[in-house]
């Protein structure tokens, strides 16, 4: 046997031996491809009832400024169903509304956002590398197609691809996606992030102010993410959470925060959490007509 031949034999059964290497190297391919648009085509996912669609439009475009796209009547979900569908536009984030004309098919509404990217099939398969589930595997919707995918910690994403590139002007300041999980899923959701949205970790804080939490005497984990997607801040906590923390998906920031919170008031919105200042910022919960939560921050100036 030629020595050439024998390191043939022993490469193959290596392989035999190693299929790992393959798919790590399979894995590697699709992880290294930026699948994201930016944070402009992302959005907050509100559901509503029909009734108070036109209330909550009103009042977040009063208090953010902006304005919506035409509401269409439409099936978005790959099982019949029916909806109104916007998209409210405005300098400090987008949010996606529907307004259920029927039952809400599962798992439709437990998804906190929208994420435009350049190719659905790679997403998913991106995604899936990364350690995501595939709730939802890929439907068509009547501008593109969709797909819904959840994160170790149960974060459930909605990925969406358009028929016609959408062309939006960037935001002013980039919303914050709020993310509560507990100390055992927490890591492994921000490796899987990180992985698949190519991003990174700005800071992150073993003892931050228990007060961002509603707990004031208490200190907790806080982690924060940039990616092309946007921001994004990991509450880690073991759920000990006043209300309403944990029930808001966004955080909007705002160059005038107290002239904000004024407008928001006066569009019928209610304030859950006064203002205070932690980390630098001046943050406030308010809840909009309908029942959507939203956290509202602004920088402190040093």
């Amino acid at each position: 046997m030629t020595c050439k031949r024998r390191l043939i034999e022993i490469l193959l059964a290596w392989s035999l031996l190693s299929p790992s290497v393959a798919v790590a190297r399979d894995q590697g391919a699709h992880i290294a491809q930026q699948v994201g648009v930016g944070a402009q085509y992302d959005t907050t996912h509100v559901y509503v009832a029909p009734d108070d669609v036109d209330k909550f439009a009103a009042s977040f475009l009063s208090t953010f400024g902006g304005q919506s796209t035409k509401q269409v009547v439409a099936t978005v979900t790959p099982t019949p169903s029916s909806t109104t569908s916007q998209l409210l536009q405005t300098p400090v984030g987008t949010v996606s509304v529907f307004g259920f004309k029927t039952p809400i098919p599962y798992p439709f509404g437990a998804e906190r956002t929208g994420y435009l990217v350049t190719d659905l099939d790679e997403a998913i398969n991106a995604a899936r590398h990364s350690g995501a589930d595939v709730l939802v595997a890929a439907f068509p919707d009547p501008i593109g197609r969709d797909a819904v995918i959840q994160w170790p910690g149960g974060v459930n994403m909605q990925l969406y691809w358009h028929t016609t590139k959408p062309s939006y002007a960037a935001f002013e300041t980039i919303p914050e996606n709020r993310v509560y999980l507990s100390p055992e899923r927490a890591d492994a959701f921000t490796r899987g992030f990180l992985q698949f949205s190519r991003g990174k970790v700005v800071s992150d804080d073993k003892h931050a102010a228990g007060i961002e939490i509603g707990r004031a005497k208490d200190t907790y984990r806080r982690i924060r993410i940039e990616s092309v997607f946007g921001k994004m801040t990991v509450f880690v906590t073991d759920g000990h959470l006043p209300y309403p923390y944990g029930r808001e998906m966004t955080g909007y920031e705002v160059k005038d925060f107290q002239g904000t919170l004024t407008k928001a008031k006066a569009s019928g919105a209610a304030v859950l959490v006064e203002p205070y200042t932690t980390d630098g910022r001046s943050e406030a919960m308010v809840q909009f007509p309908g029942g959507y939560i939203a956290e509202i921050h602004a920088t402190v100036p040093k």
